[in-house]
């Protein structure tokens, strides 16, 4: 990863925005993973991606996020513009809108279940626009909206890897009943990261949703494992009822959320190293979950 601090950021803006020069450049308090982001004055940000595997997330944002914006319920990212290389960064790199709001956690959202439902409400109206011209999964997007098999050989191996710590067969009966099906309707958008730190919060309701480096097109079990990675369990049935999906799409959603989990426990590369304990809490959700329907 590129170190990325105030500094350069501060020189990226002098550079290729003049007219931001003088706005106060600092750090958001959570900047992600993915991308490093500031505050650029009170009502801009800067995000600049921290690795190449990332960077070609900013040229899809900037295309599609103004057509998808007015067809949305809630507020989503507005790009106002797109940095190019320099100061030493090799990538490109954006300015957005600030959208005000709390990071989604149980301390932020005053009723789980209601939060749930204005989750799935907002799926839903992503899941009905118009996704021809959008772009299919892909490296892009690390194929979230495709196929489950991309990531069989990395899943078997954290498996393998986990093997002392976890029910082997039964973690390996889960993902192989996640690869066993497929989307058979039309593609639809995709966030493809639906998780606490792009759900934005004000009033202890859902306000905005950010993020869309990982969207794409195609199925949308992707877009479900919030239901273990947050939700409670009354929450999770609300939003089961409220998108109203087939038992196969759930079936690849607690795949997704299972390959996630494992390999991050599992420490594979590109993975976040301070999550671990949270990823294994997921494992066990899926774990539960799975036993109560069989």
């Amino acid at each position: 990863m590129v170190e990325i601090d105030v500094p350069l950021v501060r020189g990226l803006i002098a550079e290729q925005f003049p007219e931001w020069a003088g706005l106060d450049v600092r750090p958001v308090a959570i900047g992600g993973w993915c991308n490093r982001t500031f505050h650029l004055g009170d009502s801009m940000l800067v995000r600049l991606p921290s690795a190449e595997r990332y960077v070609a997330q900013v040229e899809k944002e900037h295309r599609y996020l103004p057509a998808l914006g007015p067809r949305l319920p809630l507020p989503i990212p507005v790009p106002l513009g797109l940095g190019k290389p320099g100061e030493g960064y090799p990538w490109p790199w954006s300015v957005y809108a600030w959208i005000a709001g709390d990071r989604s956690s149980l301390r932020t959202i005053a009723d789980l279940t209601v939060f749930a439902e204005d989750v799935a409400d907002f799926l839903l109206a992503l899941w009905k626009i118009d996704a021809s011209d959008g772009p299919p999964a892909g490296a892009h997007n690390f194929f979230r909206g495709g196929a489950l098999e991309v990531y069989d050989a990395e899943t078997r191996r954290s498996i393998d890897i986990l093997s002392g710590e976890i029910d082997v067969p039964l973690i390996t009966e889960i993902w192989e009943r996640a690869l066993a099906s497929t989307w058979k309707n039309r593609p639809v958008w995709v966030h493809g990261d639906v998780a606490e730190g792009n759900l934005l919060v004000r009033g202890g309701r859902l306000s905005a949703v950010i993020d869309f480096g990982s969207s794409g097109t195609g199925d949308p079990a992707c877009d479900l494992v919030i239901a273990w990675t947050l939700f409670d369990e009354p929450a999770a049935r609300a939003f089961r009822n409220r998108v109203e999906l087939d038992a196969e799409t759930w079936e690849r959603a607690r795949g997704w959320c299972l390959w996630k989990a494992l390999i991050t426990v599992a420490g594979e590369p590109g993975t976040n190293p301070l999550v671990k304990e949270q990823h294994r809490r997921w494992i066990d959700r899926i774990v539960a979950d799975r036993l109560s329907r069989t």
